[in-house]
């Protein structure tokens, strides 16, 4: 037999669902008021948060770009019989990739922000030159001009947003984010 604990138990999950789905049903209006109001992507609240999108995604691109290209290759990690030359390259790669895709997000953030726009727009083919340069590290082809390539871009990427407002700091990304680009 069912104790009356066991029944009260059994029917609190269908009375909850049941409350909220009124609720939810209750809650809504019709389409002209939701026309009306603001949606979570307007271009106000955009650029509301463009500089911290920006912040955030310069950031990453040069932490990353730090942490396993600049200080590797400055510890002499690139080059031909070093210890480890072979796994410090395909993490230059990938830390490569991981910095032009945040980059070419940043540069799209910055749209959002008229004064970040007019900092950062200077500096987009020089970021889109960095596209082929993750390969040219991760086969070990001139790294010097590709570590100071990335560096380079990635200086003037932070000068222009504290130019703007907007001071970027390094935040090395985990192995994870790396591995995933």
């Amino acid at each position: 037999m069912l104790s009356a604990a066991t029944v009260r138990r059994s029917l609190v999950a269908p009375v909850l669902c049941g409350a909220l789905l009124a609720g939810l049903t209750g809650c809504g209006g019709d389409e002209a008021d939701a026309a009306s109001a603001p949606s979570s992507s307007s271009s106000a609240e955009k650029q509301k948060f463009a500089k911290t999108r920006f912040v955030a995604n310069a950031g990453i691109a040069a932490g990353a770009t730090y942490q396993w290209i600049v200080k590797p290759f400055r510890a002499g990690k690139f080059k031909k019989g070093a210890d480890g030359r072979k796994f410090a390259l395909i993490k230059a790669g990938l830390a490569g990739t991981l910095a032009y895709n945040r980059l070419k997000a940043a540069t799209k953030n910055a749209q959002g922000d008229p004064t970040l726009s007019k900092a950062v727009a200077p500096l987009t083919a020089g970021i889109d030159a960095l596209k082929d340069l993750p390969k040219k590290l991760r086969k070990g082809d001139s790294t010097d001009s590709v570590v100071n390539s990335f560096d380079d871009v990635i200086n003037k990427v932070k000068d222009a947003g504290k130019g703007a407002g907007a001071e970027v700091k390094d935040r090395v990304p985990s192995a994870g984010e790396l591995a995933k680009g």
